[in-house]
C-alpha cells in the first residue's frame, strides 16, 4: 500500500523592489537632506552674522569687505549694558509675561466654548475673533493714544499688557480650538457620565491632554508680544519701553553703530531663543498636535 504525503505549497515570497528603484529613492534622499541643510544654513546665516559682529570692533564691522579674522572683544557688550538695557529688558519680560498669562487665562475658556462646547453661530463668533486682526495697527493708534492719555497710562507698562493681551487673544483662541477639537468625544461623555463638573472636566482631562498645543499657542504669543514695537515707540517714552525701542536708539543721526547695535540684537534675542529652545519638544507636538491619526 502506497503511502502519499501531501507537500505544502510552495509560498511566493514577495519580490524584492528592483534595485534601480532603491538607489533612486536613496539618492532622492541625500538630495533632499542637502536642500534642507542649505535652506536651514540660509536661514540661520544672518543671525550667526549678527551675533560674530556683535564681538568685533567698530573699525572690523563697518567695511566694505566683511572680515571674517578679527579680534573679539566684548566692549560691544559693556557699551550695551552701560547705556541702560536693564530697565527695557525688564519692561519686556513684563508685558510678555503677563499679556501671555492673560491670553491663556482668557483663551482656554473661550476656545473650549466654541469647540467642543460650541455657541449659537460658531463661524460668526470666530469670524468676530479674526477680524479684530484684519484692521491695520496704524489705523487704530491715534485713537488708543487720546484714551490712554486722557486716562493717565501713557508711557505705563500695563498698558502694553492690555494690548498686547487683545492683540494676541484672537490668534491664540483659534489655535488652542484646533487643539480642542481632537480631544475625542468619547472622555468628556464619560466624564459627563461619572458626574464629573465642567470645570473640573477642562482641568483634569482636557487640558492634560492639549498640553502641548497650549505650550505652542503660548511660546508664539511670547514672540508676538516681545518683538512688538509700533505700540511700545508711540506709547512709551522713558519709563515703560521695552527691548524693540532700545534698539532705536542705536539709529543715530551719525549713522549705525553696526557691532554695537548687534550686540544689543543679540541680547534682545536670547530670551526668546532660549524660551524656544526649552520648550521645543512641546512645541513640535503642539504644531504636529492631530497632524497623524
Amino acid at each position: 500500500m502506497a503511502v502519499t504525503t501531501s507537500t505544502p505549497p510552495d509560498t511566493q515570497e514577495p519580490a524584492a523592489p528592483p534595485e534601480p528603484r532603491r538607489q533612486k529613492r536613496s539618492a532622492a534622499t541625500v538630495w533632499l537632506g542637502v536642500v534642507a541643510w542649505v535652506v536651514g544654513i540660509a536661514f540661520f546665516f544672518p543671525v550667526f552674522w549678527m551675533v560674530l559682529t556683535s564681538f568685533k570692533q567698530e573699525t572690523d564691522a563697518y567695511t566694505t569687505t566683511p572680515k571674517i579674522i578679527f579680534e573679539p572683544t566684548l566692549e560691544q557688550y559693556e557699551g550695551v549694558f552701560s547705556a541702560g538695557v536693564g530697565p527695557y529688558l525688564v519692561n519686556s519680560v513684563i508685558a510678555t509675561v503677563f499679556s501671555t498669562l492673560l491670553v491663556l487665562l482668557l483663551g482656554i475658556p473661550a476656545a473650549f466654548a466654541v469647540s467642543l462646547r460650541p455657541v449659537k453661530k460658531t463661524q460668526d463668533v470666530l469670524f468676530f475673533f479674526i477680524s479684530t486682526k484684519m484692521l491695520p495697527v496704524v489705523a487704530v493708534i491715534v485713537p488708543i493714544y487720546v484714551v490712554v492719555n486722557q486716562i493717565g497710562m501713557l508711557d505705563n507698562i500695563w498698558t502694553l499688557v492690555v494690548l498686547y493681551t487683545g492683540m494676541n487673544l484672537p490668534i491664540a483662541v483659534w489655535m488652542m480650538r484646533s487643539f480642542f477639537l481632537e480631544v475625542p468625544g468619547e472622555l468628556l461623555e464619560q466624564a459627563s457620565i461619572d458626574g464629573a463638573p465642567l470645570w473640573r472636566t477642562l482641568r483634569e482631562i482636557v487640558l492634560p491632554i492639549i498640553s502641548p498645543g497650549i505650550f505652542a499657542t503660548a511660546l508664539i504669543c511670547v514672540i508676538f508680544a516681545w518683538n512688538e514695537f509700533f505700540f511700545a515707540v508711540n506709547l512709551t517714552a522713558a519709563n515703560a519701553g521695552t527691548m524693540p525701542v532700545f534698539l532705536v536708539g542705536f539709529i543715530t543721526s551719525e549713522g549705525l553703530y553696526w557691532a554695537q547695535l548687534s550686540a544689543a540684537a543679540t541680547l534682545a534675542a536670547l530670551p526668546v531663543v532660549i524660551a524656544g529652545w526649552v520648550a521645543q519638544n512641546k512645541l513640535v507636538q503642539g504644531l504636529s498636535f492631530g497632524a497623524v491619526k
